[in-house]
């Protein structure tokens, strides 16, 4: 393994390892055992896609023209207050794991959120595009494509090891109180990022 292949596996690691509103679905799509595969598959390709399109320096465009992540500010934020404010009403009539499960909507349903969650944050772009991009196109070389690389690899890895590792903690949300913690988390770290987008 390259040095750059390392570089972008641990700064796409530390990155995209914060807590925030794709982490929480996925951790919740995975909790729930529904729709995990699909969910991690459209989390991990949306990250591909950006941060492929940052190394080849969409970074630079988005810079150039801040009116494109102030577009999306105002769309994420609403999504997220909408999301936070369905998480809070959930805290407090959350049952047990098989009680929750029953609410889960249809696959379209997960695909729609998936996609929202991975596309409509405005700090998945900065992270991804903006930083990931301005480090990886600084590199020397084949150093471009192995950090890009890196960073796809650290998004697959956590992805897939969150939505399937989540499953480990069924019999502690199989109490209703877990649930409600759960969700009342989710409702403050959406209303969180969708008042700093705002901000």
């Amino acid at each position: 393994m390259s040095v750059a292949f390392l570089k972008g596996l641990g700064m796409g690691a530390g990155l995209i390892m914060a807590i925030g509103a794709q982490n929480a679905f996925v951790l919740r799509q995975g909790l729930l055992r529904r729709y995990v595969f699909v969910c991690a598959l459209i989390c991990t390709l949306c990250d591909m896609a950006l941060i492929s399109a940052g190394v080849a320096g969409m970074g630079s465009l988005i810079v150039a023209h801040p009116q494109l992540l102030s577009l999306a500010k105002w769309g994420g934020a609403a999504f997220l207050a909408w999301y936070g404010l369905r998480s809070a009403m959930a805290a407090f009539k959350a049952g047990g794991l098989e009680a929750a499960s029953q609410g889960v909507g249809s696959v379209a349903a997960a695909v729609a959120a998936a996609f929202s969650f991975s596309l409509l944050n405005p700090h998945v772009y900065l992270d991804t595009v903006v930083l990931l991009g301005a480090v990886g196109g600084q590199q020397p070389g084949d150093g471009r494509i192995e950090f890009a690389l890196g960073a796809i690899c650290a998004s697959v890895l956590w992805f897939f090891g969150l939505a399937y590792g989540a499953r480990l903690l069924a019999p502690l949300f199989a109490r209703p109180i877990a649930w409600r913690v759960l969700d009342a988390l989710i409702a403050v770290v959406m209303w969180g990022l969708a008042a700093s987008l705002l901000m």
